[in-house]
């Protein structure tokens, strides 16, 4: 009887251990469902009582280190992934997620370290491969970016998102028929996401085929109305083709969605310059040097907008400005010098236009001959 009791004992000890190890992946399980129904908190809750009934399984940590990041708790996240490389020093998933979280915090150095170790623990992983690519990416690090997206592209090559990221990267290296091949796959198999058409129309405008590129930025708008950059890119296409009118109606919806960025009023302000509405150019102009004073640019067009209203005076104090930011540019001497011919001031004139000759424009020395006598 002593013997029997011992073996009931034992076995009993066994069936506790194995039921609380079910109840751990009933609450994980638990933990995965609600994650996906994006009901982080509660995954979260579940994820503590998995780990608090077994806390030596990797998965666990894992899976809460993923609903961490979900909530943005990229630390937390840390946290959690490095014990689950520490129980397990082969868990690519792991490692992938811990990358995530340092790419997140804008870590991307040990970003890469990490979806490295990822691909050396699985060397098939597809999403690492993508990750990393992201992270390089970042650190402008293109011709691997374009090396990780293609393998990412071998190992899956039935994923829509992979060839639109490789399509950035080959744009981003001005290859641009290849960005335009690896659109088209995109589209081929997923034609839901208005970005892919944004930034095919973007390749087609690069390639020359105005229309084509018109065609797609139409589609995205008609998927996507509410983002500024869509409009700002169906302008520049507009502008290609001398559509002013139509360029600064784009830029007008532009602005209304997003009212900060210098760069749009300054190409509204070319496209009313374009049609001979120069006060409007102006008031753009303003606009763009008020969010960014240091900007050139913006002063070198404002003072062609007030050339030709003949606001000589306030064409010289602009192109005046944008010398002192960037000294080395031709440009402003020459139509400055312009300005105070116009002026009846040749000698100073002369002189911009000299100094225009010295930095290369070949303006100033056909000037120089006409009025520098």
């Amino acid at each position: 009887m002593k013997h029997y009791s011992i073996l009931l004992i034992f076995f009993l000890v066994e069936y506790s251990a194995a039921f609380s190890q079910t109840t751990a992946r009933d609450w994980m399980d638990k933990g995965i469902e609600l994650a996906e129904k994006e009901n982080y908190k509660e995954a979260r809750e579940a994820l503590d009582k998995a780990i608090e009934v077994d806390p030596k399984i990797p998965k666990f940590y894992l899976e809460r280190g993923k609903i961490r990041n979900q909530q943005e708790d990229f630390y937390g996240a840390i946290g959690d992934l490095n014990i689950a490389v520490e129980l397990d020093s082969n868990y690519a998933e792991a490692y992938n997620e811990r990358g995530l979280s340092k790419f997140y915090l804008a870590d991307d150095e040990y970003a890469i370290v990490d979806f490295s170790r990822a691909i050396e623990k699985k060397n098939d992983y597809a999403e690492a491969y993508s990750n990393r690519g992201f992270a390089l990416f970042n650190l402008e690090d293109l011709e691997n970016a374009y090396f990780d997206f293609s393998k990412a592209i071998e190992l899956d090559p039935n994923d829509a998102d992979k060839y639109y990221n490789r399509g950035v990267i080959r744009a981003e290296l001005e290859e641009f028929i290849g960005a335009l091949d690896d659109y088209n796959k995109s589209i081929s198999l997923d034609a839901s996401d208005p970005e892919v058409f944004n930034y095919r129309g973007v390749a087609r405008y690069n390639l020359g085929d105005f229309a084509g590129a018109i065609t797609d930025l139409n589609q995205a708008i008609s998927m996507d109305s509410t983002d500024a950059i869509k409009y700002d890119n169906r302008a520049m296409i507009k502008s290609a083709l001398e559509d002013y009118q139509g360029a600064v109606s784009d830029y007008d919806k532009s602005v209304a969605l997003f009212d900060e960025d210098p760069d749009v009023y300054n190409l509204r302000g070319v496209a009313k310059y374009n049609l001979e509405d120069y006060e409007g150019a102006i008031q753009d102009y303003d606009l763009a040097i008020e969010l960014d004073p240091e900007e050139p640019l913006f002063y070198d067009n404002r003072g062609l907008a007030k050339s030709e209203i003949e606001d000589y005076n306030g064409a010289i104090e602009d192109y005046t400005v944008s010398i002192e930011l960037f000294p080395n540019d031709p440009e402003p001497y020459y139509y400055r010098g312009m300005a105070k011919i116009n002026l009846g001031n040749n000698y100073d004139g002369c002189l911009d236009l000299n100094r225009a000759s010295q930095l290369g424009s070949s303006n100033a020395g056909k000037a120089i001959k006409e009025y520098c006598k």
